[in-house]
């Protein structure tokens, strides 16, 4: 029986070795983004330039924030999104709700108090140049123990990737 020479053997055994797979490209959704928004109903549909800014992460997280967290101070919301159809995405997100604390525990450095939360739900469609969306937005408001509490609503959005 004959050996095969060394070199011969490499040559055959990375012939078998299939190429690594070619990584998928990311949602489309994926990167930073400015959205301007207008509220129909609920405590939001007063405010005519409010816009939010998201950071939608590959791995299904998302960063929100808006040109009013600091009107009462809020942090940014936090949330999750998914495709559901090639161009539909949905997001759910969530943030404090703060309230001034009373005048006189206010002047002691109280500060802002819990109010409870909001929660943002946002069915968003790309369009084909991949840089803008349209939305719509549902939001809900809970005290601080969990139950529904008043100035819900719901809006549309317009938004433009960021980029150089």
């Amino acid at each position: 029986m004959r050996r095969l020479p060394p070199l011969y053997l490499c040559v055959v055994l990375l012939a078998c070795n299939p190429a690594p797979p070619k990584p998928e490209a990311p949602p489309a959704l994926v990167g930073a983004w400015r959205s301007s928004l207008q509220f129909t109903s609920g405590a939001f549909a007063s405010i005519k330039d409010l816009e939010f800014m998201y950071l939608f992460n590959s791995g299904g997280t998302l960063t929100e924030s808006s040109n009013y967290d600091g009107a009462p101070p809020v942090p940014p919301a936090y949330g999750v999104w998914r495709a559901v159809s090639p161009r539909e995405y949905e997001a759910k997100y969530e943030f404090y709700i703060t309230a001034p604390a009373p005048a006189e525990a206010f002047k002691t450095g109280a500060g802002w108090l819990p109010a409870g939360r909001g929660v943002f739900t946002e069915r968003i469609r790309l369009g084909a140049d991949d840089n803008t969306f349209t939305s719509t937005i549902t939001y809900e408001a809970f005290d601080n123990h969990g139950q529904p509490a008043e100035g819900g609503g719901t809006a549309t959005g317009r938004g433009a990737r960021i980029a150089f």
